[in-house]
């Protein structure tokens, strides 16, 4: 396992935000390895397929250009923590939360948690 910096650690960060942002799974998925683990509330997802999976179901209720603030930023050594709010026309989630740990420049896992409103 190569050390990382917490300078790195924010690049990996930004890249997969821009990348969430622009609804990009292609470039997301840079950021993982065959290796990565999503954990969500539904389980753990293992491998660049199953975590491209979930990418491209949260693009459907995430579509380009939906409201997505960033509430909070924390960064230490090779770990990233994130808060969030997203809004679309077919949800609304009003509290958001990933964890990132990082290693070999990629994601190896990625915690999320959100609260997710369905809209009528």
């Amino acid at each position: 396992m190569e050390a990382i910096t917490q300078t790195k650690t924010q690049e990996i960060l930004n890249h997969h935000l821009t990348a969430f942002i622009e609804t990009d799974t292609d470039e997301i998925m840079k950021d993982f390895t065959e290796v990565s683990e999503l954990l969500t509330a539904e389980g753990a997802l293992k491998g660049l397929s199953a975590i491209r999976s979930f990418f491209e179901e949260a693009f459907k209720i995430l579509p380009k250009g939906c409201t997505l603030e960033i509430k909070q930023v924390i960064t230490r050594d090779s770990m990233a923590y994130i808060a969030w709010t997203a809004d679309s026309s077919f949800v609304s989630i009003p509290l958001g939360a990933d964890t990132f740990i990082m290693e070999n420049d990629k994601i190896m896992y990625q915690n999320v948690a959100a609260h997710i409103v369905p809209k009528q």
